[in-house]
Protein backbone atom coordinates (compact mmCIF):
# COMPACT_ATOMS: atom_id res chain seq x y z
CA UNK A 1 0.00 0.00 0.00
CA UNK A 2 3.17 2.33 -0.36
CA UNK A 3 2.69 2.34 -4.51
CA UNK A 4 2.10 5.70 -6.23
CA UNK A 5 -1.52 6.68 -7.69
CA UNK A 6 -1.60 7.10 -11.23
CA UNK A 7 -0.78 9.86 -12.88
CA UNK A 8 -1.77 13.00 -11.35
CA UNK A 9 -2.05 15.39 -15.18
CA UNK A 10 -5.60 16.56 -15.49
CA UNK A 11 -5.93 15.93 -19.02
CA UNK A 12 -9.58 16.11 -20.46
CA UNK A 13 -8.69 12.16 -20.52
CA UNK A 14 -8.10 11.64 -17.60
CA UNK A 15 -10.68 13.66 -15.68
CA UNK A 16 -13.33 11.74 -17.89
CA UNK A 17 -12.07 7.89 -17.38
CA UNK A 18 -13.98 5.02 -16.49
CA UNK A 19 -16.11 6.02 -19.36
CA UNK A 20 -16.72 9.32 -18.74
CA UNK A 21 -17.58 9.00 -15.21
CA UNK A 22 -20.58 6.78 -16.12
CA UNK A 23 -21.82 9.53 -17.98
CA UNK A 24 -22.60 11.37 -14.55
CA UNK A 25 -21.95 15.00 -15.98
CA UNK A 26 -25.14 16.91 -14.58
CA UNK A 27 -27.59 17.44 -17.32
CA UNK A 28 -25.92 14.98 -19.81
CA UNK A 29 -26.39 11.40 -20.98
CA UNK A 30 -29.41 9.28 -19.92
CA UNK A 31 -30.64 9.40 -16.59
CA UNK A 32 -31.95 5.76 -15.30
CA UNK A 33 -34.29 5.62 -12.46
CA UNK A 34 -32.99 3.77 -9.40
CA UNK A 35 -36.24 3.83 -7.66
CA UNK A 36 -38.94 3.25 -10.57
CA UNK A 37 -40.22 -0.03 -10.31
CA UNK A 38 -43.29 0.57 -8.74
CA UNK A 39 -44.13 0.75 -4.82
CA UNK A 40 -43.17 -2.48 -2.72
CA UNK A 41 -45.80 -3.51 -0.19
CA UNK A 42 -45.87 -1.91 3.34
CA UNK A 43 -43.63 -3.58 6.30
CA UNK A 44 -45.75 -3.40 9.28
CA UNK A 45 -46.58 -0.46 10.76
CA UNK A 46 -44.60 1.73 8.46
CA UNK A 47 -45.88 3.94 5.16
CA UNK A 48 -44.97 3.58 1.65
CA UNK A 49 -43.43 6.45 -0.41
CA UNK A 50 -45.72 7.09 -3.61
CA UNK A 51 -44.19 5.92 -6.93
CA UNK A 52 -42.87 8.72 -9.07
CA UNK A 53 -45.44 9.79 -11.26
CA UNK A 54 -43.45 9.52 -14.22
CA UNK A 55 -41.65 6.57 -14.08
CA UNK A 56 -38.51 6.07 -16.35
CA UNK A 57 -37.33 3.17 -17.42
CA UNK A 58 -34.43 1.29 -15.90
CA UNK A 59 -31.37 0.10 -17.42
CA UNK A 60 -31.55 -4.02 -18.51
CA UNK A 61 -29.08 -6.42 -16.01
CA UNK A 62 -30.44 -4.83 -12.62
CA UNK A 63 -30.45 -7.35 -10.06
CA UNK A 64 -31.16 -5.48 -6.77
CA UNK A 65 -34.29 -5.00 -6.35
CA UNK A 66 -36.69 -1.57 -6.47
CA UNK A 67 -35.76 1.05 -3.74
CA UNK A 68 -38.32 1.10 -0.62
CA UNK A 69 -39.56 4.26 1.61
CA UNK A 70 -40.23 4.11 4.56
CA UNK A 71 -41.25 6.45 7.67
CA UNK A 72 -39.78 6.38 10.53
CA UNK A 73 -39.14 8.83 14.21
CA UNK A 74 -36.99 8.23 17.07
CA UNK A 75 -37.24 10.20 20.69
CA UNK A 76 -34.15 12.56 21.10
CA UNK A 77 -32.60 13.82 24.79
CA UNK A 78 -34.59 17.04 24.56
CA UNK A 79 -37.50 15.09 24.85
CA UNK A 80 -38.57 15.72 21.31
CA UNK A 81 -39.10 13.50 18.44
CA UNK A 82 -37.30 13.04 15.18
CA UNK A 83 -39.36 11.75 12.29
CA UNK A 84 -37.86 10.97 8.91
CA UNK A 85 -37.88 9.29 5.78
CA UNK A 86 -35.56 5.98 5.23
CA UNK A 87 -35.08 4.74 1.73
CA UNK A 88 -32.72 2.14 0.49
CA UNK A 89 -31.97 1.10 -2.41
CA UNK A 90 -29.67 1.27 -5.26
CA UNK A 91 -27.97 3.78 -7.59
CA UNK A 92 -27.66 2.01 -11.48
CA UNK A 93 -24.46 3.56 -13.06
CA UNK A 94 -24.38 3.47 -16.87
CA UNK A 95 -22.26 3.82 -19.71
CA UNK A 96 -22.44 6.47 -22.63
CA UNK A 97 -24.98 3.84 -24.38
CA UNK A 98 -27.15 3.58 -21.60
CA UNK A 99 -25.42 -0.22 -20.76
CA UNK A 100 -25.84 -0.93 -17.02
CA UNK A 101 -22.23 -0.89 -15.46
CA UNK A 102 -23.15 -1.20 -11.79
CA UNK A 103 -25.63 -0.94 -9.17
CA UNK A 104 -24.47 1.15 -6.26
CA UNK A 105 -26.26 0.13 -2.74
CA UNK A 106 -27.54 3.72 -0.63
CA UNK A 107 -29.89 3.98 2.56
CA UNK A 108 -30.62 7.72 2.70
CA UNK A 109 -32.22 9.27 5.85
CA UNK A 110 -33.98 12.35 5.28
CA UNK A 111 -36.01 14.42 7.70
CA UNK A 112 -39.75 15.04 7.39
CA UNK A 113 -40.86 18.52 6.33
CA UNK A 114 -42.01 20.46 3.41
CA UNK A 115 -40.57 19.19 -0.07
CA UNK A 116 -39.55 22.93 -0.85
CA UNK A 117 -37.66 23.00 2.17
CA UNK A 118 -35.29 20.18 0.94
CA UNK A 119 -33.09 22.66 -1.05
CA UNK A 120 -32.00 24.60 2.32
CA UNK A 121 -31.40 21.47 4.61
CA UNK A 122 -28.15 19.78 4.14
CA UNK A 123 -27.22 16.39 2.62
CA UNK A 124 -24.48 14.24 3.64
CA UNK A 125 -22.73 11.35 1.72
CA UNK A 126 -21.12 9.31 4.20
CA UNK A 127 -18.30 6.28 2.70
CA UNK A 128 -16.43 3.90 5.11
CA UNK A 129 -12.92 2.37 4.11
CA UNK A 130 -11.13 -0.46 3.82
CA UNK A 131 -10.51 -0.19 0.99
CA UNK A 132 -13.31 -2.98 1.04
CA UNK A 133 -15.53 -1.73 3.95
CA UNK A 134 -19.22 -1.39 3.49
CA UNK A 135 -20.42 2.00 5.27
CA UNK A 136 -22.43 0.38 8.13
CA UNK A 137 -19.78 1.61 10.55
CA UNK A 138 -20.93 5.12 10.22
CA UNK A 139 -24.40 4.09 9.70
CA UNK A 140 -25.22 2.17 12.43
CA UNK A 141 -22.08 3.10 14.86
CA UNK A 142 -21.78 6.61 14.86
CA UNK A 143 -23.98 8.81 13.05
CA UNK A 144 -27.39 7.17 11.51
CA UNK A 145 -30.74 7.18 13.70
CA UNK A 146 -30.30 3.71 15.04
CA UNK A 147 -26.94 2.37 16.50
CA UNK A 148 -25.69 -1.31 17.23
CA UNK A 149 -24.12 -1.06 20.88
CA UNK A 150 -20.43 -2.43 20.89
CA UNK A 151 -19.26 0.21 24.13
CA UNK A 152 -16.84 -1.48 27.07
CA UNK A 153 -13.51 -3.20 27.25
CA UNK A 154 -14.38 -6.51 24.82
CA UNK A 155 -16.61 -6.94 22.25
CA UNK A 156 -18.04 -10.48 21.49
CA UNK A 157 -18.89 -11.61 18.04
CA UNK A 158 -22.48 -13.24 19.49
CA UNK A 159 -23.56 -10.53 21.46
CA UNK A 160 -27.46 -9.44 20.89
CA UNK A 161 -28.40 -7.90 17.56
CA UNK A 162 -30.65 -4.93 19.01
CA UNK A 163 -30.19 -1.44 17.12
CA UNK A 164 -31.03 1.35 19.74
CA UNK A 165 -32.01 4.88 18.34
CA UNK A 166 -28.99 7.01 18.49
CA UNK A 167 -29.13 10.35 20.66
CA UNK A 168 -25.94 11.52 18.62
CA UNK A 169 -27.38 10.89 14.95
CA UNK A 170 -26.10 14.21 12.40
CA UNK A 171 -29.68 13.78 11.14
CA UNK A 172 -30.70 16.43 13.36
CA UNK A 173 -28.79 18.73 11.33
CA UNK A 174 -28.41 17.12 8.21
CA UNK A 175 -29.78 14.48 5.84
CA UNK A 176 -27.68 11.32 5.82
CA UNK A 177 -26.95 9.14 2.63
CA UNK A 178 -25.18 6.46 2.92
CA UNK A 179 -23.00 4.65 0.10
CA UNK A 180 -21.38 1.33 0.01
CA UNK A 181 -18.54 1.40 -3.38
CA UNK A 182 -19.05 -1.80 -5.66
CA UNK A 183 -17.57 -4.99 -4.11
CA UNK A 184 -19.07 -3.57 -0.67
CA UNK A 185 -22.19 -4.21 1.15
CA UNK A 186 -24.96 -5.07 -1.91
CA UNK A 187 -23.00 -2.85 -4.54
CA UNK A 188 -22.13 -4.78 -7.55
CA UNK A 189 -20.76 -4.28 -11.02
CA UNK A 190 -23.18 -5.39 -13.44
CA UNK A 191 -20.59 -8.08 -15.10
CA UNK A 192 -19.62 -9.20 -12.11
CA UNK A 193 -15.81 -8.67 -12.36
CA UNK A 194 -15.57 -5.28 -10.05
CA UNK A 195 -11.28 -5.35 -10.52
CA UNK A 196 -11.71 -2.05 -13.00
CA UNK A 197 -13.52 -0.37 -10.04
CA UNK A 198 -10.79 -1.35 -7.20
CA UNK A 199 -8.25 1.57 -7.74
CA UNK A 200 -7.36 5.15 -6.50
CA UNK A 201 -9.02 7.07 -9.25
CA UNK A 202 -11.69 4.80 -10.51
CA UNK A 203 -13.02 4.11 -7.12
CA UNK A 204 -13.20 8.19 -6.44
CA UNK A 205 -14.70 8.71 -9.99
CA UNK A 206 -17.25 6.24 -9.64
CA UNK A 207 -18.47 7.44 -6.02
CA UNK A 208 -18.15 11.02 -7.29
CA UNK A 209 -21.04 9.49 -10.17
CA UNK A 210 -22.60 7.94 -7.83
CA UNK A 211 -23.31 10.98 -5.27
CA UNK A 212 -24.33 13.31 -8.68
CA UNK A 213 -26.85 10.43 -9.57
CA UNK A 214 -28.46 10.83 -6.11
CA UNK A 215 -28.15 14.56 -6.12
CA UNK A 216 -29.86 14.42 -9.63
CA UNK A 217 -32.29 11.96 -9.33
CA UNK A 218 -33.79 13.74 -5.69
CA UNK A 219 -33.75 17.21 -6.93
CA UNK A 220 -30.95 17.85 -4.29
CA UNK A 221 -28.47 19.76 -6.41
CA UNK A 222 -29.30 23.14 -4.48
CA UNK A 223 -28.68 21.81 -1.19
CA UNK A 224 -25.76 22.52 0.80
CA UNK A 225 -23.16 19.15 0.45
CA UNK A 226 -21.14 17.59 2.58
CA UNK A 227 -18.99 14.47 2.40
CA UNK A 228 -17.81 11.93 5.70
CA UNK A 229 -15.42 9.34 5.21
CA UNK A 230 -14.04 7.11 7.30
CA UNK A 231 -9.93 5.29 7.65
CA UNK A 232 -9.63 4.90 3.68
CA UNK A 233 -13.11 7.16 3.45
CA UNK A 234 -11.04 10.01 4.60
CA UNK A 235 -8.10 9.14 2.16
CA UNK A 236 -10.94 9.29 -0.51
CA UNK A 237 -13.09 12.63 0.76
CA UNK A 238 -10.59 15.52 -0.70
CA UNK A 239 -10.09 13.21 -4.10
CA UNK A 240 -13.90 13.26 -4.63
CA UNK A 241 -14.59 16.48 -3.71
CA UNK A 242 -12.22 17.58 -6.52
CA UNK A 243 -13.35 15.39 -9.02
CA UNK A 244 -17.12 16.81 -8.07
CA UNK A 245 -15.18 20.20 -8.53
CA UNK A 246 -13.40 20.15 -11.54
CA UNK A 247 -15.32 16.91 -13.20
CA UNK A 248 -19.18 17.00 -12.51
CA UNK A 249 -19.70 21.25 -11.25
CA UNK A 250 -20.58 19.94 -7.61
CA UNK A 251 -19.17 21.89 -4.99
CA UNK A 252 -19.00 20.64 -1.37
CA UNK A 253 -19.23 22.95 1.36
CA UNK A 254 -17.29 20.76 4.10
CA UNK A 255 -15.65 17.41 4.48
CA UNK A 256 -15.60 15.54 7.78
CA UNK A 257 -12.40 13.19 7.34
CA UNK A 258 -12.92 10.62 10.52
CA UNK A 259 -9.34 8.65 11.16
CA UNK A 260 -8.12 9.19 7.54
CA UNK A 261 -5.24 8.54 6.18
CA UNK A 262 -3.86 11.68 4.41
CA UNK A 263 -0.51 10.56 3.25
CA UNK A 264 0.31 6.64 2.66
CA UNK A 265 3.81 7.70 2.54
CA UNK A 266 4.01 8.28 6.36
CA UNK A 267 2.73 4.89 6.73
CA UNK A 268 5.60 2.83 5.66
CA UNK A 269 7.04 -0.08 7.24
CA UNK A 270 8.38 0.60 10.42
CA UNK A 271 11.55 -0.52 10.68
CA UNK A 272 12.43 0.66 6.93
CA UNK A 273 11.47 4.65 8.61
CA UNK A 274 11.62 6.52 11.31
CA UNK A 275 8.27 8.37 10.71
CA UNK A 276 5.57 5.19 12.11
CA UNK A 277 8.19 5.08 15.26
CA UNK A 278 7.45 8.80 15.60
CA UNK A 279 3.31 9.05 14.80
CA UNK A 280 2.83 6.18 17.14
CA UNK A 281 4.38 7.12 20.24
CA UNK A 282 2.08 9.85 21.04
CA UNK A 283 -0.44 6.85 20.57
CA UNK A 284 1.38 4.46 22.51
CA UNK A 285 1.78 7.04 25.41
CA UNK A 286 -2.32 7.76 25.90
CA UNK A 287 -2.72 3.78 25.83
CA UNK A 288 -0.47 4.06 29.06
CA UNK A 289 -2.47 6.82 30.43
CA UNK A 290 -5.75 5.20 29.85
CA UNK A 291 -4.26 2.43 31.28
CA UNK A 292 -3.58 4.09 34.48
CA UNK A 293 -6.67 6.23 34.57
CA UNK A 294 -6.10 8.70 33.09
CA UNK A 295 -8.46 10.97 30.16
CA UNK A 296 -5.87 11.90 27.46
CA UNK A 297 -6.31 15.69 26.05
CA UNK A 298 -4.34 17.50 23.54
CA UNK A 299 -2.56 19.39 26.80
CA UNK A 300 -1.59 16.20 28.19
CA UNK A 301 -0.35 14.86 25.06
CA UNK A 302 2.25 17.96 24.57
CA UNK A 303 5.04 17.21 26.33
CA UNK A 304 4.54 13.92 24.34
CA UNK A 305 4.64 15.05 20.89
CA UNK A 306 7.01 17.35 21.58
CA UNK A 307 9.60 14.51 22.85
CA UNK A 308 8.53 12.43 19.99
CA UNK A 309 9.56 14.97 16.83
CA UNK A 310 12.64 16.28 19.27
CA UNK A 311 14.84 14.26 21.00
CA UNK A 312 13.04 10.98 19.93
CA UNK A 313 13.66 11.35 16.19
CA UNK A 314 17.22 12.24 16.75
CA UNK A 315 18.48 8.97 18.83
CA UNK A 316 16.27 7.43 15.98
CA UNK A 317 18.18 8.90 13.33
CA UNK A 318 21.49 7.97 15.03
CA UNK A 319 20.79 4.62 14.60
CA UNK A 320 20.53 1.10 16.80
CA UNK A 321 24.52 1.00 16.84
CA UNK A 322 24.73 4.28 19.04
CA UNK A 323 24.23 2.51 22.64
CA UNK A 324 23.92 5.77 24.25
CA UNK A 325 21.16 6.89 22.21
CA UNK A 326 19.21 3.46 22.93
CA UNK A 327 20.21 3.70 25.85
CA UNK A 328 18.25 7.20 26.20
CA UNK A 329 15.50 5.67 24.26
CA UNK A 330 15.04 2.81 26.53
CA UNK A 331 14.15 4.53 29.55
CA UNK A 332 12.13 7.43 28.26
CA UNK A 333 10.18 5.35 25.78
CA UNK A 334 9.97 3.02 28.61
CA UNK A 335 8.41 5.67 31.09
CA UNK A 336 5.95 6.63 28.38
CA UNK A 337 4.33 3.42 27.35
CA UNK A 338 4.60 1.21 30.20
CA UNK A 339 6.72 -1.00 28.52
CA UNK A 340 9.60 -3.00 30.30
CA UNK A 341 12.63 -0.95 29.93
CA UNK A 342 14.29 -4.14 28.99
CA UNK A 343 11.60 -4.76 26.08
CA UNK A 344 12.23 -1.83 24.67
CA UNK A 345 15.85 -1.59 24.74
CA UNK A 346 15.53 -5.37 22.76
CA UNK A 347 13.86 -3.19 20.11
CA UNK A 348 16.23 -0.25 20.11
CA UNK A 349 13.40 2.18 21.35
CA UNK A 350 11.49 1.43 18.16
CA UNK A 351 8.10 -0.31 19.11
CA UNK A 352 5.92 -2.34 16.66
CA UNK A 353 2.35 -2.47 16.56
CA UNK A 354 1.79 -6.43 17.05
CA UNK A 355 4.74 -6.37 19.80
CA UNK A 356 2.83 -3.91 21.76
CA UNK A 357 -0.81 -5.26 21.30
CA UNK A 358 0.89 -8.43 22.96
CA UNK A 359 3.43 -7.54 25.38
CA UNK A 360 1.19 -4.86 27.12
CA UNK A 361 -0.87 -7.80 28.20
CA UNK A 362 1.12 -10.53 27.78
CA UNK A 363 0.70 -11.51 31.45
CA UNK A 364 -2.86 -12.16 31.55
CA UNK A 365 -2.65 -13.51 28.08
CA UNK A 366 -4.44 -10.41 26.39
CA UNK A 367 -4.00 -8.54 23.56
CA UNK A 368 -4.54 -4.96 22.67
CA UNK A 369 -6.72 -3.99 19.60
CA UNK A 370 -4.15 -2.21 16.77
CA UNK A 371 -7.69 -0.37 16.24
CA UNK A 372 -8.52 0.78 19.91
CA UNK A 373 -6.04 -0.01 22.86
CA UNK A 374 -8.60 -0.18 25.27
CA UNK A 375 -10.44 -3.28 23.64
CA UNK A 376 -8.74 -6.10 24.50
CA UNK A 377 -9.49 -10.12 23.54
CA UNK A 378 -7.34 -13.36 24.73
CA UNK A 379 -4.36 -14.66 22.90
CA UNK A 380 -4.92 -17.73 21.26
CA UNK A 381 -1.36 -19.10 22.22
CA UNK A 382 0.12 -17.47 24.79
CA UNK A 383 2.99 -19.48 26.18
CA UNK A 384 4.46 -19.02 22.06
CA UNK A 385 7.10 -16.74 21.62
CA UNK A 386 5.50 -15.04 18.55
CA UNK A 387 1.59 -15.26 18.30
CA UNK A 388 -0.68 -14.40 15.01
CA UNK A 389 -4.29 -13.21 16.71
CA UNK A 390 -7.28 -11.82 15.26
CA UNK A 391 -8.32 -8.19 16.15
CA UNK A 392 -10.33 -7.42 19.20
CA UNK A 393 -12.29 -4.93 17.66
CA UNK A 394 -12.00 -5.14 13.53
CA UNK A 395 -12.80 -8.74 13.37
CA UNK A 396 -15.02 -8.59 16.44
CA UNK A 397 -17.49 -6.26 14.95
CA UNK A 398 -17.60 -8.51 11.70
CA UNK A 399 -20.57 -10.93 13.00
CA UNK A 400 -22.40 -8.38 14.93
CA UNK A 401 -22.24 -5.42 11.98
CA UNK A 402 -23.02 -7.93 9.51
CA UNK A 403 -25.81 -9.64 11.30
CA UNK A 404 -27.63 -5.94 12.28
CA UNK A 405 -27.33 -4.36 8.85
CA UNK A 406 -29.08 -7.16 6.90
CA UNK A 407 -31.88 -7.50 9.64
CA UNK A 408 -32.16 -3.90 9.33
CA UNK A 409 -32.30 -4.05 5.70
CA UNK A 410 -35.02 -6.68 6.03
CA UNK A 411 -37.29 -5.57 8.73
CA UNK A 412 -37.43 -2.15 9.12
CA UNK A 413 -36.51 -0.63 5.66
CA UNK A 414 -38.18 -3.29 4.06
CA UNK A 415 -35.78 -3.80 1.30
CA UNK A 416 -34.55 -7.91 0.84
CA UNK A 417 -31.96 -8.61 -1.41
CA UNK A 418 -32.05 -12.19 -2.39
CA UNK A 419 -29.55 -14.82 -3.41
CA UNK A 420 -26.21 -11.68 -3.17
CA UNK A 421 -24.51 -11.70 0.55
CA UNK A 422 -24.06 -8.56 2.14
CA UNK A 423 -19.94 -7.80 2.36
CA UNK A 424 -19.11 -5.69 5.88
CA UNK A 425 -15.46 -5.80 5.22
CA UNK A 426 -14.53 -7.74 1.47
CA UNK A 427 -10.77 -8.90 1.70
CA UNK A 428 -11.06 -9.46 -2.13
CA UNK A 429 -11.22 -5.98 -2.89
CA UNK A 430 -8.31 -4.92 -0.48
CA UNK A 431 -6.15 -7.27 -1.62
CA UNK A 432 -7.17 -6.72 -5.27
CA UNK A 433 -6.63 -2.83 -5.01
CA UNK A 434 -4.63 -1.43 -7.52
CA UNK A 435 -2.62 1.59 -5.70
CA UNK A 436 -1.07 2.86 -8.99
CA UNK A 437 2.41 3.02 -10.24
CA UNK A 438 5.68 5.37 -9.70
CA UNK A 439 7.74 6.45 -7.25
CA UNK A 440 5.32 8.49 -5.19
CA UNK A 441 2.98 6.71 -2.38
CA UNK A 442 -1.12 7.64 -2.83
CA UNK A 443 -1.67 10.78 -0.54
CA UNK A 444 -4.93 12.97 -0.61
CA UNK A 445 -3.07 16.56 0.57
CA UNK A 446 -2.09 17.93 -2.57
CA UNK A 447 -6.41 17.54 -3.25
CA UNK A 448 -7.07 18.48 -0.01
CA UNK A 449 -4.70 21.74 -0.39
CA UNK A 450 -6.44 22.19 -4.32
CA UNK A 451 -10.28 21.98 -2.58
CA UNK A 452 -9.46 24.65 -0.21
CA UNK A 453 -7.59 26.93 -2.08
CA UNK A 454 -10.94 26.76 -4.89
CA UNK A 455 -13.43 27.22 -2.72
CA UNK A 456 -12.96 29.75 0.33
CA UNK A 457 -16.03 29.08 1.64
CA UNK A 458 -14.91 25.39 2.66
CA UNK A 459 -14.28 23.53 5.93
CA UNK A 460 -12.88 20.77 6.82
CA UNK A 461 -12.86 18.73 10.37
CA UNK A 462 -10.52 16.16 10.58
CA UNK A 463 -11.05 13.85 13.59
CA UNK A 464 -9.25 11.27 15.31
CA UNK A 465 -8.98 8.71 18.66
CA UNK A 466 -5.98 8.96 20.63
CA UNK A 467 -5.35 5.79 21.04
CA UNK A 468 -5.61 3.75 17.15
CA UNK A 469 -2.52 2.22 16.04
CA UNK A 470 -3.64 2.20 12.82
CA UNK A 471 -4.01 6.07 11.68
CA UNK A 472 -2.14 7.42 14.52
CA UNK A 473 -3.66 11.16 15.05
CA UNK A 474 -0.32 12.50 15.17
CA UNK A 475 0.20 11.39 11.47
CA UNK A 476 -2.65 13.81 10.53
CA UNK A 477 -1.54 16.33 13.23
CA UNK A 478 1.89 16.86 11.35
CA UNK A 479 0.55 16.80 8.11
CA UNK A 480 -1.92 19.43 8.87
CA UNK A 481 1.23 21.84 10.30
CA UNK A 482 2.37 21.72 6.84
CA UNK A 483 -0.76 23.33 5.53
CA UNK A 484 -1.00 27.12 4.51
CA UNK A 485 -3.78 28.86 5.89
CA UNK A 486 -5.89 29.62 2.95
CA UNK A 487 -7.66 33.11 5.09
CA UNK A 488 -8.51 31.32 8.35
CA UNK A 489 -6.97 29.14 10.69
CA UNK A 490 -10.72 27.74 11.64
CA UNK A 491 -11.39 26.40 8.33
CA UNK A 492 -9.42 23.59 8.94
CA UNK A 493 -9.72 21.95 12.52
CA UNK A 494 -8.18 18.37 14.17
CA UNK A 495 -10.07 17.28 16.73
CA UNK A 496 -8.80 14.46 18.66
CA UNK A 497 -11.32 12.27 21.29
CA UNK A 498 -10.76 9.58 24.03
CA UNK A 499 -10.71 6.16 22.31
CA UNK A 500 -9.46 4.81 18.83
CA UNK A 501 -9.88 4.27 15.24
CA UNK A 502 -13.76 3.93 15.67
CA UNK A 503 -13.89 6.05 19.04
CA UNK A 504 -17.43 6.73 18.57
CA UNK A 505 -18.59 3.53 19.96
CA UNK A 506 -17.13 6.21 23.50
CA UNK A 507 -20.41 7.97 24.49
CA UNK A 508 -18.51 10.48 25.60
CA UNK A 509 -16.64 10.93 22.19
CA UNK A 510 -19.47 10.28 20.08
CA UNK A 511 -20.90 13.43 21.62
CA UNK A 512 -18.20 15.71 21.36
CA UNK A 513 -18.03 14.48 17.45
CA UNK A 514 -21.10 14.97 17.22
CA UNK A 515 -20.66 18.83 18.44
CA UNK A 516 -17.93 19.08 16.52
CA UNK A 517 -19.41 18.40 13.03
CA UNK A 518 -22.36 20.35 14.07
CA UNK A 519 -20.71 23.31 14.52
CA UNK A 520 -18.84 22.81 11.59
CA UNK A 521 -22.30 22.53 9.84
CA UNK A 522 -23.20 26.01 11.29
CA UNK A 523 -20.08 27.46 10.17
CA UNK A 524 -20.58 26.35 6.26
CA UNK A 525 -23.72 27.22 6.09
CA UNK A 526 -23.42 30.74 7.76
CA UNK A 527 -20.68 31.67 5.33
CA UNK A 528 -22.72 30.04 2.33
CA UNK A 529 -25.60 32.11 3.23
CA UNK A 530 -24.03 35.68 3.35
CA UNK A 531 -20.05 35.30 2.32
CA UNK A 532 -18.81 37.22 6.12
CA UNK A 533 -16.24 34.27 7.03
CA UNK A 534 -12.82 35.26 6.90
CA UNK A 535 -10.83 34.97 3.75
CA UNK A 536 -13.92 34.94 1.37
CA UNK A 537 -13.25 37.73 -1.27
CA UNK A 538 -15.12 38.38 -4.21
CA UNK A 539 -13.61 35.74 -6.50
CA UNK A 540 -15.43 33.06 -3.66
CA UNK A 541 -18.54 34.73 -4.04
CA UNK A 542 -19.87 32.39 -7.26
CA UNK A 543 -21.56 28.99 -6.42
CA UNK A 544 -18.73 26.54 -5.19
CA UNK A 545 -18.20 23.94 -8.48
CA UNK A 546 -19.13 26.76 -10.85
CA UNK A 547 -16.66 27.24 -13.30
CA UNK A 548 -16.37 30.98 -14.90
CA UNK A 549 -18.53 31.02 -18.29
CA UNK A 550 -15.20 31.20 -20.95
Amino acid sequence: MTQAPPDSSRTAASRLGLAGLLTLAIGLGPLPAHAQHGPQADAPGQTQAKAPSQPRKAPEGRRLPPDATTEHSIDLPNGQSLEFTATAGSLALVDEEGKLQSEIAFIAYTKAGKPEDAAARPVTFGVNGGPGAASAYLNIGAIGPWRLPTDGPSISPSQTIALQPNPTTWLDFTDLVFIDPVGTGYSRAADGDGKKYWSVDADASVLSAAIARYLRQNDRLASPKFFVGESYGGFRGPLIAQKLQQDVGVGLSGLVLLSPVLDFGWLQPTRTTPWGFVTKLPSFAAAALERAGTTPSRDLMKEVEAYASGAFLTDLLKGPADREAVARLAERVSALTGLDPETVRRQAGRLTTHSYQREIGRDAGRVLSAYDTGVTGWDPDPTAPQSGFEDPVLDALQAPLTTAMVQLYQTRLNWRVENMRYELLNGAVNRGWNWGSGRSAPEAMGALKDVLALDGRMRVLVAHGFTDLVTPYFTSKMLLDQMPVYGSADRLKLSVYRGGHMFYTRPDSRNAFHDDAADLFARALETRSDGSAKGVDASDTKEPGKRPTP
